[in-house]
């Protein structure tokens, strides 16, 4: 007897993927669940520079532009003036590095305004290399509005953790 006699149903593959799709999403979301590595060691690429005895590493690198403003951050006529520099210096950031990330930070309470510029750690030694451009134009720029002062730059990691 021929073998789909004794099994008249033959399942087409539109069949077999509705039981099947259903199993494949249940496994795959199982693993949402299952525990995050415990140590900060087995997820270092192999690329990252280690700190702390290995217990942290980087492979990002920022170059932060920092100053204090003038006045409270809902009017301050500097961080007005301040955001019109970043403004016209943004796009030339943005062209750093493709794995760029520009992140602005402002405390109301300080008076503090960072423009951090971060990127990855092998795009960075050229970028130092040309002054971190355009960070002297910058610089020259907000130090010359009223209000501004204690402008200074910092290099350090930036990791998204």
């Amino acid at each position: 007897r021929p073998h789909h006699k004794r099994f008249p149903y033959h399942p087409n593959q539109q069949s077999i993927m509705k039981i099947v799709a259903p199993l494949i999403a249940l496994f795959a979301s199982a693993s949402a669940f299952s525990p995050a590595a415990v140590s900060s060691r087995q997820n270092m690429a192999l690329n990252d520079v280690p700190l702390a005895n290995g217990a942290m590493s980087f492979n990002r690198v920022c170059r932060e532009w920092r100053c204090k403003y003038e006045g409270d951050k809902g009017t301050s006529e500097s961080l007005e003036a301040i955001s019109k520099v970043v403004d016209e210096y943004l796009p030339e950031l943005k062209k750093v590095s493709d794995g760029v990330t520009v992140n602005r930070l402002v405390c109301g309470g300080c008076l503090d305004f960072k423009l951090m510029t971060t990127v990855p750690l092998e795009d960075f030694g050229p970028w130092e290399e040309s002054g971190h451009a355009p960070e002297k134009e910058f610089l020259e720029k907000i130090k010359a509005i009223p209000g501004v002062s204690q402008v200074e730059t910092q290099t350090i990691t930036n990791m998204e953790i």
